[in-house]
């Protein structure tokens, strides 16, 4: 793919929350404008236009893949539908960033990223804690030996809610429960930290509708001798901490560890340090949350210098990471009896 230059041109597919959250944080990016925004509906769509100023909106998905102004699309939907809408914008020849969890299952994963490879175009899952230079400070040191050898990492995201079942997490069709929502987040930091596990092993409280209300999940890897403790859940508002435990030390997250500010490594005969986003890397980082941004501009960023190196996957969310994380959902949701309706597609 040859590297893009001038400014890059985005469009928004899906008018939620998270649409709503990424257009605002793209605000603060030097070069890049949001040109298009789709929905299913066109009042949903010049709705949300007429919110963020955008200059034209659409009441299909078809048309903002076509739209020939378009350089990127930024996929926003259920995940249930995150198969189609990415797959309709890559056929059309855009480069695409989809949220996280990145489709319902590996197999539908797996599809996407041929497709991408096969049209020589740019493709990534949303996953923005990988792109947060707290998390990448924290890799560099694990990498670096500072807490020796990993033997155990802790993670956990819980909602309280309540959430009915008329909501779209109770939704079996739309990929609902807590797993997909939530549990990605501690599943792809293990998988930062230690890659896809060779033993999964999980417990859950289903819903009536058939999701998960709360999954605990225990993660095996026999060659590295570690393991990972984790925890989602729609029912329970749970610390939403992280901590990575190794032969010579420990590194600890505070709550909202998927988007994190800082954290503390701990080691014996030393004192606690604490690092946080200002690094010489990335200066002025530290500043982004009293800023009003919420953390996605670091994915936008990537996203953006990707493009314009002419690079067709991201080093920092690897397309074969993202599918060997959607294998380990699949593995979890295999053990607490959760399957959706696409499964049966399998």
């Amino acid at each position: 793919m040859t590297g893009m230059s001038g400014t890059v041109r985005w469009g928004v597919l899906a008018t939620g929350g998270i649409a709503a959250a990424f257009t605002e944080d793209l605000r603060s990016m030097p070069d890049t404008e949001v040109v298009a925004v789709a929905s299913r509906t066109d009042a949903s769509a010049q709705a949300f236009a007429e919110r963020f100023g955008i200059p034209r909106a659409y009441g299909s998905w078809a048309a903002l893949a076509a739209d020939a102004e378009v350089d990127v699309v930024y996929v926003a939907t259920p995940h249930s539908a995150h198969r189609e809408a990415a797959a309709l914008c890559l056929e059309a020849g855009k480069h695409v960033l989809c949220e996280k969890a990145f489709t319902l299952n590996a197999r539908e994963a797996d599809a996407l990223v041929k497709l991408a490879r096969d049209r020589g175009l740019f493709l990534m899952e949303a996953m923005w804690t990988y792109c947060n230079p707290v998390v990448r400070r924290m890799t560099e040191l694990v990498r670096d030996g500072a807490i020796g050898e990993i033997r155990s990492v802790q993670a956990d995201f819980g909602l309280a809610g309540p959430f009915g079942p008329e909501h779209r997490l109770r939704d079996r069709a739309l990929g609902g429960g807590a797993l997909l929502d939530l549990g990605v987040y501690p599943v792809s930091f293990a998988h930062l930290l230690l890659g896809e596990p060779d033993r999964v092993q999980a417990d859950a409280v289903l819903s009536p509708e058939g999701v998960d209300l709360h999954t605990a999940m225990l993660l095996g890897w026999s060659e590295a001798g570690a393991s990972a403790l984790l925890n989602c859940s729609i029912v329970a508002d749970t610390p939403q901490t992280a901590a990575v435990t190794g032969t010579k030390g420990r590194i600890e997250f505070p709550r909202g560890f998927f988007y994190p500010e800082r954290f503390v490594l701990h080691r014996p005969g030393h004192e606690p340090e604490e690092f946080t986003a200002e690094t010489p890397e990335t200066p002025g980082a530290a500043g982004a949350a009293g800023a009003g941004l919420r953390g996605l501009q670091f994915e936008q960023a990537e996203v953006v210098r990707a493009l314009r190196a002419g690079e067709t996957e991201s080093p920092l969310v690897p397309l074969d990471g993202s599918l060997a994380v959607m294998r380990t959902l699949d593995a979890v949701r295999d053990r607490i009896g959760v399957r959706y309706p696409a499964d049966d597609l399998d």
